[in-house]
């Protein structure tokens, strides 16, 4: 008789500064996106989780914001406390590299990383990028002399390099125990809020480099009827000038941001979508506690 194999669940957070490929390592791992990405940094500003279940292991990722010294706006408090709160509660971290970058931004994240004491796996991003495997031996001996707890495993989050490996690594570090969730349940977030993430990266995908950090979408309808599922959101900016950007010449650039919003949440939702976006002024926003509250922005 076969002996049931043992049941495996626990938290895993995914971190590392910002622009490293978390978001992008994690829609890998799950098989599907999820996670917003851009090759901005700071694209992402909330805890999510992400949840893989297989067999009798059922992996919950936290995919976290970036860490960053310069927390000189409410929004990037925000997202430095949500990126520590995630480290204090998990079964298992990954700190994602870039094969042989070492920036303030690690260290600033290994520093943080001090104190945990649970199993710290290193993901050593992009190596596909590299020429020469040999040049990655310098990086990678370094990180088993600062974290010699660690196991570290090279990957590339865009390619898929190497990420059953990683999988692998992962659940042998989980503790033994029961699922949290329903095995058919992919994410904690509502649909509302994958559906503003989606426009945001549109909006982050289309921009320059300033305007998008003073973005963030509210979705004010989001309601099936019928076959359609009918969807309006405002994106909130905080001048004018950065209205008009969105907007682009002719309602151009908005309406490029609506139709690849649009096609991400068909595919998201399984289901034809009719989407509605407006641009809104809401000056200030960012550094404001209340507003942060109002929209989402919750330390809970």
């Amino acid at each position: 008789m076969n002996e049931q194999a043992t049941s495996r669940c626990g938290y895993v957070a995914i971190v590392g500064r910002p622009n490293v490929g978390k978001s992008t390592l994690l829609n890998h791992l799950l098989g599907q996106k999820l996670a917003i990405t851009s090759r901005k940094p700071q694209t992402t500003r909330h805890n999510m989780l992400g949840i893989k279940t297989q067999g009798p292991n059922q992996i919950v990722f936290v995919d976290t914001p970036g860490l960053h010294a310069d927390a000189d706006k409410a929004i990037n408090r925000y997202m430095n406390r949500a990126a520590k709160s995630a480290v204090r509660d998990v079964d298992v971290v990954v700190f994602v590299v870039e094969r042989t970058r070492w920036t303030e931004g690690d260290q600033l994240v290994a520093d943080k990383l001090r104190g945990f004491r649970g199993p710290l796996v290193i993901a050593v991003n992009k190596v596909d990028q590299l020429d020469n495997k040999g040049e990655l031996l310098p990086q990678l001996q370094a990180l088993a002399e600062q974290h010699p707890q660690a196991e570290i495993v090279p990957i590339s989050a865009l390619r898929g390099v190497n990420l059953d490996v990683l999988e692998d690594v992962i659940v042998q570090r989980l503790p033994e125990g029961q699922h949290f969730f329903p095995e058919d349940q992919i994410t904690d977030r509502s649909s509302r809020f994958l559906a503003a993430e989606i426009v945001r990266e549109k909006v982050m995908r289309q921009l320059g480099a300033e305007v998008p950090y003073q973005v963030t979408v509210e979705v004010e309808e989001f309601a099936q009827d019928g076959p359609i599922l009918h969807i309006s959101a405002a994106i909130l900016v905080e001048r004018s000038g950065q209205k008009r950007m969105i907007i682009g010449n002719k309602g151009e650039r908005i309406k490029q941001i609506g139709s690849q919003a649009r096609q991400d949440m068909e595919r998201l939702f399984d289901s034809k979508v009719m989407l509605n976006l407006w641009v809104k002024v809401k000056s200030g926003w960012s550094d404001d506690e209340r507003a942060l509250r109002s929209l989402g922005y919750r330390d809970d």
